[in-house]
């Protein structure tokens, strides 16, 4: 099944697992946990150099929602220059207005300079918050988008099929429709049968105990974060999809 598998990391021994594991795309973040924020420049020079696959990056400069000023833009700008001077494939990206609409003069502000610079562009989940996703997913295409990652404006990818499917009828080819939030080995190929999506989005999400030998009682971050659990990406996840897409 010729079905594309995108891995979305926040560190470099994620991308090894994701690349061990069959990923066919990359989704390079910093701070999984938060959504997804800009990589630094030095992971995206790092990952350019490892992966064997195309390696997009992130391109969000806070947490939150989805609506950023003129100085959020004018830094998504630099950022997208730094993927391209980084060497790696693509950008994920996505501006909405307050009313719930994609907010066109920035986005294309986006959009026309990852042209210029012979980057590709995924549409990320900020059109799971749109309001009207029928035209959003026609501006997506005007903006030269490759694909929009979505979960169908559900919670996750399978309770968001119905939307999914609708999707990938209205796109009609133009613009590739790729399932993300939830998608593992065991809902992978419902997903596939009944929505005609062309790609699935994952993390195969784990973690991996501290090397650390010497405890201590500081906190780095929020109390309800263990600093002595590592994140990382599970090769055998990525795998186990890959061998039930293949069944």
């Amino acid at each position: 099944m010729n079905i594309e598998i995108e891995v979305c990391i926040d560190n470099l021994e994620s991308l090894h697992n994701a690349l061990a594991g069959g990923a066919n795309r990359i989704e390079l973040c910093s701070s999984l946990a938060l959504g997804g924020l800009t990589p630094s420049f030095g992971i995206m020079k790092q990952a350019a150099r490892i992966s064997s696959v195309p390696v997009y990056a992130m391109i969000r400069p806070r947490q939150g929602d989805f609506i950023f000023d003129n100085d959020d833009v004018m830094c998504m700008l630099d950022d997208i220059e730094a993927c391209s001077n980084a060497g790696l494939d693509g950008v994920v990206l996505g501006v909405l207005a307050p009313n719930g609409s994609i907010d066109m003069p920035k986005m294309q502000l986006l959009a026309d300079k990852a042209h210029s610079l012979k980057l590709g562009i995924t549409f990320h989940r900020a059109i799971d918050q749109s309001s009207d996703y029928q035209a959003a997913l026609e501006q997506t295409i005007s903006l030269g988008c490759e694909r929009i990652l979505t979960s169908g404006l559900a919670v996750n990818a399978e309770q968001g099929i119905d939307v999914l499917a609708a999707m990938v009828k209205q796109a009609d080819g133009r613009i590739d429709i790729m399932a993300g939030a939830g998608v593992n080995a065991e809902n992978g190929r419902e997903i596939l049968k009944h929505t005609g999506v062309q790609a699935l989005h994952l993390s195969g999400k784990s973690t991996r105990p501290s090397l650390m030998t010497q405890a201590s009682q500081a906190q780095m971050g929020n109390d309800d974060v263990d600093d002595y659990l590592i994140p990382v990406t599970n090769a055998a996840k990525i795998q186990e999809l890959t061998a039930s897409l293949n069944e």
